[in-house]
Parts: structure tokens; sequence; C-alpha cells
């Protein structure tokens, strides 16, 4: 080799080192070995979990419903807090055991955890997708009307009703299309209806009144001098605004705590331990004999 030749190749092995140890050290990950982090060790996730009863109100025949599930209490995420809140849909012939309400939904609302249990409290009916769809017909006049309502706890209500035109006895005409002024005096009706039977009432009475469809059946009856009316249904109810929430009226929707009242006391109280108004009254009637 010259010594031109030779320099060309002592800068070509230079340069050839360089970029190498740029690529290392750009790349930091290469000298490493395998992916930053590593891969993490798959585990079942349903190992951290709890199921939970739920427990539906004493106006429901069933009172055990169903069962939920939650993440363990771990730090400072505490299972009870993740299950208050939560909102389950039931059908109402399972809570009543009533095949015949198996058009009607309830939710229910988790406001309280006691053990194992979940106490809840009702959050909103409505009737199902193919009833609603069942009752739409030809040759008819639709009636809808909504309203919102306070009930006597404090709860805001909205309402919301349907209603259908009927033929009259012994009609000949095949259609029963209600006029406009009839479908407002009947609207009118409907909503003072259910702000009576919804305002003067407490949310468990309202709830009542809803599973027998006592509100539609007045609805049917008052407006029938306007224009005779069928399948008349409070077709959904949903709670707009709650009051602040009181332990004890949970309490007394649930029952009295499933029976536990506690053990007695064993320990026999004192002799010397009575009422101090009632040793002083007696005391001064003592005083007065004297």
């Amino acid at each position: 080799f010259g010594s031109s030749d030779h320099l060309q190749l002592l800068l070509h092995i230079v340069l050839l080192e360089t970029s190498a140890a740029m690529a290392v050290g750009k790349n930091k990950r290469l000298t490493k070995g395998g992916k930053k982090g590593g891969k993490k060790k798959a585990g079942d996730p349903f190992l951290k979990k709890e199921w939970y009863d739920i427990k539906a109100p004493t106006i429901f025949s069933t009172r055990q419903c169903g069962k939920t599930l939650v993440t363990r209490t771990s730090g400072t995420k505490i299972a009870s807090d993740q299950l208050k809140g939560r909102v389950l849909e039931v059908n109402l012939a399972d809570l009543n055991n009533d095949e015949d309400q198996s058009y009607k939904k309830v939710k229910l609302c988790v406001e309280e955890v006691q053990g194992r249990n979940c106490l809840t409290d009702f959050h909103a009916f409505s009737l199902t997708r193919d009833k609603e769809a069942s009752l739409i017909k030809k040759k008819q006049s639709l009636i809808e009307a909504h309203v919102d309502v306070k009930t006597t706890d404090g709860y805001v209500v909205r309402l919301f009703a349907i209603a259908f035109t009927m033929q009259s006895p012994g009609q000949v005409k095949s259609n029963c299309y209600a006029q406009s002024a009839q479908i407002r005096k009947i609207r009118a009706k409907m909503i003072e209806i259910m702000t009576k039977e919804a305002g003067t009432v407490q949310l468990r009475e309202l709830v009542k009144k809803l599973i027998p469809e006592s509100i539609g059946k007045e609805i049917e009856k008052q407006a029938k001098v306007i224009y005779p009316l069928k399948d008349v249904y409070v077709r959904k109810v949903k709670i707009i605004k709650k009051p602040k929430f009181d332990i004890t009226k949970l309490m007394e929707l649930h029952g009295d705590g499933d029976g536990d009242a506690g053990a007695d006391m064993l320990r026999p109280e004192a002799e010397d331990a009575q009422n101090l108004l009632t040793a002083s009254v007696e005391q001064a009637a003592m005083d007065d004999d004297e």
C-alpha cells in the first residue's frame, strides 16, 4: 500500500467505529436487550373481585333480586364507594313474581352498602319497547303528556303518560281521530291528574300507584267526557332531583334490618342506677309528707 491508501483505510475504520458508537448511544435499548419494561404478567382480573347481594325495597315482594361484582378494597379504592350509585334494571315480573307485569321495567339505585348487601332505592320506571310498539296502530290519535312533580318527601319526578283514542260504542266510521282542541283538553287533564296523584304522596306511595296502573285508569275515567280513550299508561317515570340522603329513611324502606335486632344485655342493671328526675320527684314528695 501507498501512504495515501493507508490513510484512507485508517479513516474508513475510524468512521465505521464512530457510526457504531452513535447507533448504540442513540438507541440505548440495544445494549440492555429486550423491550423497555418487559412483558407484564397476565393475571386473572376476576381473582380480585367480590360478589355483593342486591336488596330491593320492601314495596316489592322479592327482596333478593340479584348480585353485582366489584373489585376488592385495596389502598384508597374502597369497594363500597365503587358500588354506591350503581343503577340496576330489573323486570317487575321478577320483583313481584307476577308474569302479567312483564312489560314493566324498574331501575334501582344502590344507596348504601351494609356487609355484603347493597340497599337500593327506586330510580326509574318504564314500559318495555315491544309493549309501546304494540299499542301504536292506524286510524287513532296518540296523545302524550309529561310533567315534573315534587313529592312530599322532596323528590322531583318527571312522569310521561301516553293515551290512545278509541271508537265510541255503536260508531260506524272506521277511524277515531280526535280534534286538536280535544287533544289539548285531554293533555291538560292528564297533567292535572299526574300532578295531583304524585304531588300529594311520598315516592314509595307513588311507586305503589305505578304497579297497578291506577293513574292511567283515573285519566281514562276522567277524560272519557272529552273523547273515549284506551291503553292509557304512565309509560316512563324518572327522578330528576333527589333530596339529601337520609339513612334512617332508607332503613325504613328496607324494613327492620332483616330481623337482626342484636343480642340482649346479659348484665343486670345496678340497683342504684335510676332516673335522676324520678329520684328528685320522689325526694320532693317525701319532704312534703314530712
